[in-house]
């Protein structure tokens, strides 16, 4: 006792170390395996997105990518070997310029991709996880694995969309859209819209030459590099008519049997300031009548009938406020506004009964409406990928229609099937009357921009389908009221014979052997 312990064994101390020095390592070794799951499965996305990270960009871009082709066989996005001295293989090419730039977008080094070339790029490059299977199992036969994209959208269609936007006399491009889709599945056959571009300029593998491409695109009055068609809202006009109208029946306000006062002037709540009919002119009669004349005091008297809450309710059922749900990115929603934008400015809401005051519409979304209503109500989600393929051109994936709203019943589309008729027919739109008496049904609109004493200022629509019996085709055009001649004009009269233009060619195609 009182003796001092006996120090630790030489070789205890060196167990000890080397257990401390494992341990040490072992966590090392953790951290460091957690740390690279992170990198290549958690951030592998925001990596290889990252614009300083050009390394996955350079591999992709020394790969085939494969080729966007049209549902009549025209190839729109496609990659070539690139010429001699070139930093890369392949070159991206777009055969049809700025045809469909609103569809494929671009595909660059330097400055990323849009429209398809960001959405499918998996699939082009032969990367999703089914192509990888696919190449494993040496299917191919090779080292291309890359897919194709098959669009719902045709080449010849596309064409007459936007021939008919060419104003008839000059032969200039208008600025407006137009947008042709099937009501029954919600497959878009064209969306054109002007002012676009030709993605040929900036897919350049030259940096600084495709920096000033964009920069000039960007800008360029009219947006070109947005695809207006999905991407851009303007105020509808009469043509909103369509929506009121649908709310107020689906909510017993009206029926085709009312009669409104025939009146030039009519003061809503809250205001001493009147509405009036467009061109200051007397109107009114049964339903049938102001809805194929287009009088705008009835359609705000029903928006006040509704009041703010069954009025908002209603645009809601029929998707205003939300996203379009279309297979393309970055689309935008149609607004109207929320209730409490319209409690303490009923004016406000009697003016959006008729598609003016805060209106805005998307005019994909217009094509919608009148889609909705050849389809007994149902309004499908719009798409213009028909199928995805592997490189040996069998079926990747195949997009299946989808119901994405029911605004109206079936009954309630069958009396605006009838109010749209009469538009064509005897009413503002008798300039979409189609040949071989084909019957089209419609509504018109003129959304006026400016105030009161200033300039006039307009943007022209029109929205359809035909044939109105048994509907295949549904339309929507718009006009931007960019100079005199549009907003001098009505939708009946500048958008109604561009509507004809793209019927009667799809009725005629048709009809050939």
């Amino acid at each position: 006792p009182g003796r001092p312990a006996a120090p630790p064994a030489a070789g205890s101390l060196v167990n000890s170390k080397i257990r401390r020095l494992a341990v040490g390592l072992l966590v090392c070794y953790i951290a460091l395996f957690a740390q690279l799951n992170l990198l290549q499965v958690g951030q592998r996305e925001e990596l290889a997105e990252d614009p300083r990270n050009d390394r996955q960009t350079t591999r992709d871009f020394n790969r085939p990518r494969g080729p966007i082709v049209t549902a009549d066989g025209v190839v729109v996005a496609d990659s070539v070997a690139s010429a001699p001295g070139d930093s890369f293989k392949y070159q991206r090419r777009y055969p049809t310029g700025d045809l469909f730039a609103g569809i494929t977008g671009y595909y660059t080094f330097n400055f990323g991709s849009t429209q398809l070339e960001r959405t499918q790029g998996q699939v082009l490059l032969g990367t999703t996880a089914a192509q990888r299977v696919q190449a494993i199992t040496g299917l191919l036969g090779g080292s291309d694995n890359s897919g194709s994209v098959l669009l719902t959208m045709r080449n010849d269609v596309q064409q007459v969309a936007k021939d008919a936007l060419k104003d008839p006399t000059t032969g200039e491009m208008r600025e407006g859209s137009v947008v042709v889709m099937e009501p029954s599945t919600g497959a878009i056959l064209a969306m054109y819209s002007f002012p676009t571009f030709d993605p040929n300029l900036v897919a350049v593998h030259d940096s600084e030459t495709a920096r000033n491409v964009l920069d000039f695109l960007n800008n360029y009055p009219g947006k070109p590099l947005l695809a207006n068609a999905y991407q851009e809202r303007y105020m509808p006009g009469s043509s909103f008519k369509v929506i009121t109208t649908g709310i107020a029946l689906e909510n017993g306000v009206t029926d085709l049997q009312r009669v409104f006062p025939v009146e030039t002037e009519y003061i809503p709540p809250q205001t001493t300031d009147p509405i009036a009919n467009y061109g200051g002119k007397a109107c009114g009669g049964t339903m049938i009548e102001v809805f194929y004349r287009s009088c705008n005091i009835p359609f705000a008297r029903m928006a006040l009938e509704l009041g703010p809450e069954r009025m908002v309710a209603g645009t809601t059922a029929w998707g205003i406020g939300e996203q379009l749900p279309i297979d393309l990115p970055e689309a935008a929603a149609s607004s109207f506004g929320d209730v409490e934008d319209f409690t303490e400015a009923l004016p406000l809401l009697a003016i959006g009964g008729f598609g003016q005051g805060s209106d805005v519409m998307v005019p994909l979304h217009m094509a919608m409406v009148a889609a909705t209503v050849a389809n007994g109500g149902r309004m499908m989600a719009p798409y213009v990928v028909d199928a995805t393929r592997f490189h040996d051109g069998s079926v990747l994936e195949r997009t299946r229609p989808s119901v994405w709203r029911t605004p109206i019943s079936s009954q309630t589309a069958t009396q605006l099937n009838s109010l749209m008729v009469g538009v064509v027919n005897q009413g503002t739109g008798t300039a979409m009357q189609l040949a071989n008496g084909i019957q089209a049904a419609g509504k018109t609109g003129t959304a006026q921009l400016n105030a009161t004493g200033e300039p006039q200022r307009s943007h022209a629509w029109i929205i359809g389908f035909a044939p109105a019996e048994s509907p295949r085709y549904a339309v929507s055009v718009v006009l931007k009221g960019t100079n005199d001649e549009i907003s001098a004009g009505t939708g009946g009269r500048l958008a109604g014979p561009i509507a004809k233009q793209v019927f009667d060619y799809l009725f005629a195609s048709e009809a050939q052997p």
